[in-house]
């Protein structure tokens, strides 16, 4: 086993941690504490500037103009991306693209043309609304939105609730019902444009995410012709899963950088900083806080690069499934206590907002639920535990 870095990954990872410190950090010294966009001019250069590097689209496969990266690649990628002011929800502030929806490679020729290679150009946005308000963690009951037959075209009439960026899209990935006496086989995924009649969407309250609304999404008598059916109907949460699957090793790999940023801090800090005439750095109680964080971080850093390592050697999510539920659950849980002690050692400074580690402490927070709970997750865990013939070795 090589647990280092090839060239070619370090190269990469070098390269988009100085673009985080040289372009990124600089300018957020210069923006409101809570921002969540860079101002048009900035971003319209840092990312012509990604583009020249060969790095737009980091998640993007070759096939659609992406470097097509592989998943343990993408993972020390985030870890990088992640680590300034704004890294967990908006890192280098989208100026390296995104994918979004990759439930789009599914699509057909047609749905590619006209959804999938705009929003890759950056021309048109997408949101993904799974989530409904009696629940997100089990859609394959709780899904209540329905979608009818009428002719050729579909109707669907729902909700959906806590979805990001539908106030902003032109379109969206929105799961339905189809067949009511199915289950999980009876869920279609439809993509629906957000100026068709009997589509609305309402901003919600902020939640502890900086500057970005969660919506609420209305579906009265939405009309959606059969060619925007998303592979298969009947397979939408197989193309969900599939997708959501991988998404939560980069997930947790963001969560992890904010990590390693908290605790660069807090060392840099415990040396510099004089309590009773030594520095922080020599108390004991100090020490132990900063080596547990040490010990959470490279526990992290390892699970989640195990799933990824599994990711890139599996041909089903559901090969490395479970190794993604114990990263999921195990980085975003330990990125928060790393951030809530890095918090602790710096005093008044760490709950002021003239440092970043107040709003990773409030959007951490929301990591823990985000892309599948904690307790899902442990669900997960446990299936597999408890699905016979456990053995618990690497080999």
């Amino acid at each position: 086993m090589d647990l280092q870095p090839d060239e070619q990954q370090r190269m990469i990872v070098q390269t988009v941690r100085r673009f985080i410190r040289e372009e990124i950090i600089p300018l957020e010294r210069e923006l409101d504490p809570d921002a969540f966009e860079l101002p048009p001019e900035e971003e319209a250069r840092l990312t012509k500037k990604v583009r020249e590097m060969g790095l737009y689209g980091l998640d993007v496969p070759a096939e659609f103009g992406g470097p097509g990266l592989d998943t343990v690649t993408l993972a020390l990628v985030f870890e990088e991306l992640s680590q300034h002011r704004a890294g967990l929800y908006a890192p280098a502030y989208g100026v390296f693209g995104t994918v979004g929806l990759a439930q789009l490679y599914r699509g057909t020729e047609e749905q590619r043309q006209k959804y999938l290679y705009p929003m890759l150009r950056g021309e048109k946005r997408g949101f993904f609304a799974l989530t409904e308000p009696s629940g997100g963690s089990d859609p394959a009951r709780a899904i209540q939105t329905r979608a009818v037959r009428d002719g050729d075209d579909w109707v669907i009439t729902g909700s959906k609730i806590f979805i990001s960026g539908a106030d902003r899209a032109d379109f969206g990935l929105v799961y339905a019902r189809t067949d009511p006496a199915k289950g999980r086989q009876g869920i279609t995924c439809f993509i629906v444009e957000t100026n068709t009649p009997g589509f609305a969407i309402r901003r919600i309250v902020h939640t502890l995410r900086s500057a970005e609304y969660a919506t609420e999404i209305t579906l009265d008598g939405v009309r959606v012709p059969p060619e925007n059916v998303l592979g298969e109907e009947g397979q939408g949460l197989d193309i969900a899963n599939e997708v959501l699957t991988r998404n939560r090793i980069t997930y947790s790999a963001a969560s992890l950088g904010v990590a390693v940023a908290a605790q660069r801090m807090a060392v840099d800090y415990a040396q510099k900083r004089e309590t009773f005439g030594a520095p922080l750095s020599t108390r004991q109680a100090i020490q132990w806080m900063l080596i547990d964080n040490e010990i959470e971080i490279r526990s992290a850093r390892w699970l989640i690069l195990q799933a990824a390592d599994k990711a890139d050697r599996s041909t089903s999510a559901r090969d490395y499934r479970f190794e993604t539920a114990i990263a999921k659950a195990f980085a975003t849980e330990a990125a928060f206590r790393v951030v809530d002690r890095a918090i602790q050692i710096h005093g008044g400074y760490g709950v002021s907002k003239d440092l970043p580690l107040e709003r990773w402490f409030r959007e951490l927070r929301i990591r823990r639920i985000g892309e599948g709970p904690t307790e899902v997750q442990r669900l997960i865990i446990a299936r597999q535990l408890f699905s016979g013939g456990y053995n618990g070795s690497l080999v």
